[in-house]
């Protein structure tokens, strides 16, 4: 009996000494300079948002980070608060939403025009004390006919520090920035009907 007890302990000892996991999300805090901040004019955006795909080599709770030598450490402390596909789904709509006064057309009714969005993320690096990259291929194809499609690719990159929140907030920047690439887009395809350049 003594000896079940002292291993017990011992083994809640080991657990205790693993630092706890921390989680981390591609959506900003909501602050009081972006609720004040108002989307852009005019009729609301319908988007339609597919399911983002993501590299699989990210595609796990843990992440992946890019050291300087090139070889790929997990960190099994740090870790996305949802899956890295839908946490990058969330962070372009609320984006899309704050900036260019979109609707989720998969959840709301909105007007009868709109866009089938399709983002697959090609790649999505974290390097330690230099960057975060993301690239990802992007189209959108209108609701109402006649049918328009626009293909793009963006890349994107962020100076990030080496601890892992700055990594956070430098993805987080990046995320944002697809998303107002692809809302200036969609906003020029709504108000014209040339499609623009990517």
């Amino acid at each position: 009996m003594r000896a079940w007890i002292a291993a017990s302990l011992i083994a809640m000892a080991g657990c205790a000494s693993q630092p706890p996991v921390r989680f981390h999300s591609l959506l900003p805090a909501v602050s009081s300079a972006s609720a004040a901040s108002a989307p852009t004019a005019g009729a609301p955006l319908a988007v339609e948002l597919g399911p983002v795909t993501v590299p699989a080599a990210v595609d796990q709770p843990q992440w992946v980070l890019r050291a300087s030598d090139d070889s790929l450490r997990v960190l099994e402390g740090e870790r996305w608060v949802a899956p890295l596909r839908d946490e990058v789904r969330a962070a372009v709509m609320a984006r899309l939403a704050e900036r260019f006064n979109a609707v989720d057309a998969r959840t709301r009714p909105g007007p009868a025009s709109g866009w089938r969005l399709r983002i697959e993320v090609q790649r999505f690096e974290s390097m330690l004390g230099r960057e975060a990259w993301i690239e990802a291929a992007w189209s959108a194809t209108s609701v109402a006919t006649p049918v328009r499609t626009l293909a793009c690719t963006s890349r994107l990159h962020e100076t990030a520090g080496s601890d892992p929140p700055s990594i956070a907030a430098a993805h987080r920047r990046a995320v944002q920035r697809l998303a107002d690439q692809i809302g200036e887009r969609l906003k020029a395809m709504d108000q014209s009907a040339a499609v623009p350049a990517c």
